[in-house]
């Protein structure tokens, strides 16, 4: 989980070794949990993005590049005003 309130839990989609499979692992943690489908494991990460106050799920294409990105919560960023 996230140490402060302004940080994002991270949560990336990714094929593994062989491509067989997708894990989804947590950003600065060694967390991964494996899933037989890309679906799976992309509803997986939103579902509990989804219930960090700020949560993103990162998914990658087969051949590692990213695909898309969704954000959750809050965004911490603020412009100067």
């Amino acid at each position: 989980m996230p140490t402060t309130t302004k940080e994002r839990l991270v949560y990336h989609v990714v094929p593994n070794s062989s491509a067989e499979k997708w894990l989804v692992s947590q950003e600065n943690a060694e967390f991964r949990k494996e899933f037989d489908t890309k679906e799976e494991a992309v509803e997986w990460a939103k579902e509990h993005a989804r219930k960090a106050p700020l949560g993103q799920v990162k998914v990658h294409k087969k051949d590692g590049n990213m695909e898309y990105e969704s954000t959750y919560g809050e965004d911490p960023r603020r412009s100067p005003g």
